[in-house]
């Protein structure tokens, strides 16, 4: 589960309010939202639900409006939910929540779309930008932190036909990395042998020292969790992009 993080109390109120903020960021989202007995989608709904039937259709509504559709209600989940919730609490009161999730759920382009399916289809979250890497990857990918203790864990998300480029993990003794897909469809390819595909729960293991890289298909979002395999002195070589004509050959040997 996703924890959640509040800093708004303090930004806003710390000052002014420093218990308030306190008990805004540290026990109503520290604690309560991070209860694991409830899933964030649930409580999402459940949330605006509440302000809605509170008559509360001020910024914190269009917050958690924003906020449940991250955490996977569709436009027509929302549009159902506050239609069934109107009969309850007052058609006045739908009328005002709808006018403010028509703008959250604003149409999307389909490569939006096709990220939310793809957000919607596996358990760990897609994350932020992967801005840190983009001049090792031909396309856009996504990374999600799971475990930085112990273990090295990230969630890699790739968009249709983005790849990384040829790299090789370099460690004097152990180190490596794993690979196991959790989402979507993508390819594995270690230098001079054929690339594999890659679906949810294959598992790839890469040595330390092997030339490879790893992509999503071109007509598929893929995501895969990268597990770095303890070793002494790790490092990672960045070599050259999986050109075009190599990576379009492979989607012509799997047809």
């Amino acid at each position: 589960m996703q924890n959640i993080t509040q800093t708004a109390g303090r930004d806003q109120l710390g000052t002014f309010a420093p218990s308030f903020a306190h008990y805004n960021d540290d026990i109503l989202f520290g604690e309560n939202w991070n209860d694991p007995h409830m899933d964030l989608k649930t409580r999402c709904i459940i949330t605006f639900v509440a302000l809605m039937a509170s008559g509360i259709t001020d910024s914190s509504l269009v917050y958690h409006l924003q906020n449940a559709k991250a955490n996977g209600v569709t436009k027509e989940e929302a549009a159902a939910i506050i239609t069934h919730t109107a009969f309850y609490v007052g058609w006045p009161k739908g009328w005002a929540v709808l006018r403010l999730a028509k703008e959250v759920w604003v149409e999307e382009a389909p490569a939006e779309q096709g990220m939310a399916a793809h957000a919607a289809s596996m358990l760990f979250p897609i994350g932020a930008p992967n801005d840190g890497f983009a001049q090792y990857f031909s396309g856009k990918s996504y990374l999600a932190p799971i475990s930085t203790a112990q273990v090295g864990i990230f969630n890699v998300t790739f968009e249709p036909g983005c790849r990384n480029n040829w790299h090789i993990h370099r460690a004097d003794k152990g180190g490596g990395q794993i690979l196991l897909c959790v989402g979507g469809r993508g390819y594995y390819q270690e230098w001079g042998k054929p690339a594999v595909m890659m679906q949810p729960g294959d598992c790839v293991n890469i040595p330390a020292g092997v030339k490879h890289w790893h992509g999503a298909a071109p007509d598929s979002w893929f995501s895969h969790l990268a597990i770095e395999a303890p070793g002494e002195n790790c490092s990672n070589q960045w070599l050259e992009p999986v050109e075009d004509v190599q990576y379009n050959s492979i989607e012509n040997t799997e047809g």
